[in-house]
């Protein structure tokens, strides 16, 4: 298959079968015949067709760069291992994942993949769902969806994060149910995976808030309390806990207010081996951290 990959290769930079064979040295029928072997094989076709001209799809453009990647790692096995082409490991992540436990996780993934460079970017939940399935990354951290994920997507679980309400310290009371119902709210903003949640569980609680501020950044959220502006409802995670001296927690006993976090990737890719040992090393560095579930 290495040679149809290389052929493709040409096609994709030539812009034709023609000028491809011409560049290659092969008959545009050659280029034609490598081309449907190489569909046959994968089992999906590259190109559109329209009379005379072929055009890549976006199956064909997918498999292009994973073309690229899979000619330059067999070239690479000419080389001193020093040498190689590294390996780019693209990744999504949300704030809080970033700064907690997603660099523990990499040092161990780098471990086993001393080549591996990780590129890591920065975003919300639904941008990552887009991301992924173009094959712009090729995983995302973050929090799962209310709706089904689309065929193409595996959602790998992680961790639970339960939710509390986070109170200014010379705020009097530990009845979350009326300080919801007193204090301005600081909310979660309802665009977000996790803000659904909460407008979701205020709805089903029945509970009536005065919102004062909506945004999506929880250690937003959490300065916003300390500072006296109301209070919020927070995800108890190890980037924002233990709060700032000025806030203190509040459980919800046992409301079923939590968020999942998990990584999401499609079905098939070329960096899954990557991305497995970084599933593997995200749930052991937060079991470490003896973050709560």
């Amino acid at each position: 298959m290495l040679k149809e990959l290389r052929t493709l290769l040409a096609v994709g930079r030539y812009g034709s079968f023609s000028r491809a064979g011409t560049g290659v040295g092969l008959t545009q029928s050659a280029v034609s015949a490598q081309i449907q072997r190489l569909e046959e094989s994968l089992g999906f076709a590259l190109f559109d067709r329209i009379g005379r001209r072929a055009q890549l799809n976006a199956a064909g453009q997918e498999m292009l760069v994973r073309a690229q990647e899979l000619v330059a790692l067999f070239d690479g096995l000419h080389r001193p291992l020093r040498t190689a082409l590294p390996s780019v490991l693209r990744v999504g992540a949300i704030a809080s994942v970033q700064a907690h436990p997603l660099p523990d996780a990499l040092v161990a993934v780098r471990a086993g993949y001393p080549l591996l460079r990780a590129r890591i970017v920065p975003g919300v939940s639904l941008g990552f769902l887009g991301q992924v399935d173009a094959g712009e990354l090729d995983a995302a951290v973050m929090v799962r969806p209310h709706f089904a994920l689309p065929p193409e997507l595996v959602w790998r679980p992680l961790w639970s994060e339960p939710f509390v309400l986070a109170v200014p310290r010379h705020v009097r009371g530990s009845d979350w149910r009326a300080l919801l119902g007193r204090e301005p709210f600081l909310r979660y903003d309802r665009g977000s995976f996790g803000g659904r949640r909460v407008a979701q569980f205020l709805e089903a609680e029945a509970i009536a808030v005065d919102d004062a501020v909506e945004m999506d950044e929880i250690a937003g959220l959490i300065r916003l309390v300390a500072c006296g502006a109301g209070v919020a409802l927070v995800p108890r995670c190890k980037a924002y806990f233990p709060l700032p001296r000025e806030v203190r927690a509040i459980g919800l006993q046992r409301s079923g207010l939590e968020r999942e976090i998990g990584l999401v990737e499609r079905k098939r890719h070329a960096r899954m081996p990557q991305i497995d040992a970084l599933h593997k090393a995200l749930r052991a560095a937060h079991r470490q951290a003896g973050a709560t579930r």
